[in-house]
């Protein structure tokens, strides 16, 4: 009796052996035909860690990351399983590996702050400030504002005043060196966070100490306004726009700026920002000062920029985004916002780039007015002119709430059609059938996906596909 039981406890231990051979020898033959599925090597790993065999579930991340090595989940995983198995060190090196691997795409700034926040949770201080350093050092062209602000707001949360004055030091150092239009918006924002930082230490960096590139020295100014010394903002502007040109008040230096240089939108925002806070509430001196700023915005309009290139136009944008908004919010004349938007719309050389913000906003203000028809019709042209995936989202959320079901399937159908690769377009549209509880639409669906030839992630939509599946507790299909 003692042998028989022998006998099968050693069966059962080759029985298990076979089926790991076999499931090995199908995971490889699925990776040899399609070695650019991370979903497949994740599953591969998963698999190997489910049965405990942790060192050749390491092994087959290696090779993926080795395949694979723009894929940040391959990464995430492999991370992932040797911290749950208290390898810091092994952990460590990876992280290692992958931000010193060179490809074709840039790092995400996420990659960056995991290995900090992996250091953090090893409350490893000192390796978490230089990885920072090397963070800064990666973004320094193109430039990047939001490292070294996260860089100054980690040293300030470790209550290291000092170092956090000489993080944002250093990064304006790099800035102020270039003119570069790329790093205009950028400049911007670091600038901001300085001076929310030191707002009285930031007025001797921005305008005394330094040889500050002129847009800086302008954005100070702006920045000055919400960030003024808290006695009476209005005064502050003028003070600091006086102290740059004694013998001239703040509305004769705009004058003369913007006719030196009409291009400069941010000098005609900031003119027009100056004109409102000065606007008087009283209904005799309102109407007067509502003509001057629309003038002014329509002064501003008019200087288009000159190369049909979408960086040029995208502080341009926010002039007529500015106007309309002022026409429908400060003087209640929606008419007049209309015909704005709709300027703006026709000016746009749709064919070379369009802006999602402009489309959507036209419809809104025809939502306000309770026009229906005309929101529709301008988000319809938006698809027909220049398809955006924000635009098709929008609308079919409208539809969605006014309860327009066939008109949702036909803005799906439309946004599909335009973008067959992305499988996001596909779950979501699964999901809506899914919500309306067309289970056979939602396979029809997701089959169709599947049988397409060019995905852009097919790992998510096997997912989905299969946990839809299991949702309808189909085991087979699933399975299959």
């Amino acid at each position: 009796m003692e042998r028989k039981q022998n006998i099968a406890g050693d069966n059962t231990g080759e029985l298990a052996e076979d089926y790991q051979i076999r499931k090995r020898a199908e995971f490889e033959d699925r990776i040899r035909t399609n070695f650019r599925s991370s979903g497949m090597w994740i599953d591969y790993a998963n698999w190997e860690m489910k049965n405990r065999l942790f060192d050749r579930a390491r092994s087959v991340f290696v090779r993926a990351i080795s395949s694979l090595p723009t894929e940040d989940e391959l990464w995430h995983k492999y991370i992932h399983m040797e911290e749950r198995l208290g390898n810091v060190a092994v952990a460590r090196n990876v992280f290692e590996r992958w931000t010193t691997t060179e490809t074709w795409k840039m790092l995400g700034e996420q990659v960056w702050l995991s290995f900090i926040k992996f250091e953090l949770r090893n409350n490893d201080i000192d390796r978490a400030r230089a990885i920072f350093e090397r963070f800064v050092q990666y973004y320094r062209r193109p430039h990047r504002a939001g490292p070294w602000i996260r860089y100054a707001k980690f040293e300030m949360k470790n209550g290291d005043s000092f170092r956090a004055r000489n993080v944002y030091a250093r990064a304006m150092q790099s800035y102020v060196k270039n003119d570069d239009d790329d790093d205009y918006e950028q400049a911007q924002l670091l600038l901001a966070a300085f001076s929310k930082f030191e707002a009285e230490r930031a007025r001797c960096v921005a305008l005394d100490q330094w040889p500050v590139a002129h847009f800086l020295s302008n954005k100070f100014v702006s920045f000055k306004k919400p960030y003024g010394n808290g006695d009476d903002r209005e005064t502050t502007i003028e003070d600091d726009v006086i102290v740059r040109n004694s013998r001239k008040n703040p509305r004769e230096y705009y004058e003369d700026e913007v006719r030196k240089n009409p291009l400069n939108y941010d000098l005609w925002l900031d003119y027009i920002k100056l004109l409102q806070q000065q606007q008087q509430p009283e209904a005799e001196t309102k109407g007067k000062d509502d003509t001057r700023i629309r003038e002014v915005y329509k002064r501003a309009i008019s200087n288009v920029p000159p190369a049909p290139e979408k960086r040029y136009w995208k502080r341009y944008i926010y002039l007529w985004i500015n106007y309309a908004l002022y026409e429908e919010l400060g003087t209640g004349d929606s008419e007049l916002a209309r015909h704005v938007y709709r300027d703006c719309l026709e000016l746009i050389p749709h064919d070379k780039f369009s802006f999602a913000k402009i489309w959507l906003l036209a419809a809104q203000c025809e939502m306000r007015q309770l026009n229906l028809k005309g929101a529709r019709q301008i988000l319809e042209s938006a698809i027909v002119k220049a398809p955006n995936a924000k635009i098709f989202n929008n609308y079919i959320e409208l539809e969605l709430q006014l309860g327009n079901i066939t008109h949702c399937r036909k803005l799906y159908d439309k946004y599909i059609g335009w973008s067959p690769q992305n499988c996001q377009v596909w779950i979501k549209c699964a999901e809506f059938e899914d919500s309306l509880s067309q289970t056979e639409r939602v396979r029809s669906l997701f089959e169709m996906a599947v049988g397409k030839p060019e995905l852009d992630r097919p790992d998510l939509l096997w997912e989905a596909y299969i946990e839809f599946e299991r949702s309808q507790n189909d085991v087979e299909t699933w399975e299959d």
